[in-house]
């Protein structure tokens, strides 16, 4: 997925206190938060595939496991990667928290200060010149 520098990627539960909380932050640190609500936007397994590999992390490392629907379908089932993937596709409901991403970096934000890990696109350029 790509997105303008200054844009902030969030897909999220709005309806959440994490969410909720997420959503401000976001909004203090960028003047473009692209939001999409779990509950209405549904992500494509190749959007899932590029999510995790900028989140670095395999998929069940981002559900929630004392969710009930993940104790009711999920636990004890062995999965293989596209099975994983349709598990992320069909049942959002079940991630920790809202997932971020700006500048080429994903977060999932477990607590809504998590969104803080995300550098700006200033930091990255001035990281880059200072390391030369």
């Amino acid at each position: 997925m790509k997105f303008h520098p200054n844009e902030l990627f969030l897909y999220f539960d709005p309806s959440s206190t994490t969410g909720k909380q997420t959503r401000a932050i976001a909004h203090s640190l960028s003047a473009h938060v692209n939001e999409m609500d779990y509950n209405k936007v549904k992500l494509t397994t190749t959007i899932w595939k590029d999510l995790l590999n900028q989140l670095q992390l395999h998929p069940k490392k981002l559900l929630n496991k004392a969710h009930p629907e993940y104790q009711l379908k999920i636990r004890g089932n062995a999965f293989d990667d596209e099975g994983w993937l349709n598990v992320l596709m069909k049942n959002p409901e079940l991630i920790k928290g809202p997932i971020a991403i700006r500048n080429d970096q994903a977060v999932l934000c477990e607590k809504p200060s998590d969104i803080l890990k995300l550098e700006p696109a200033e930091k990255k350029i001035i990281n880059r010149f200072t390391s030369l």
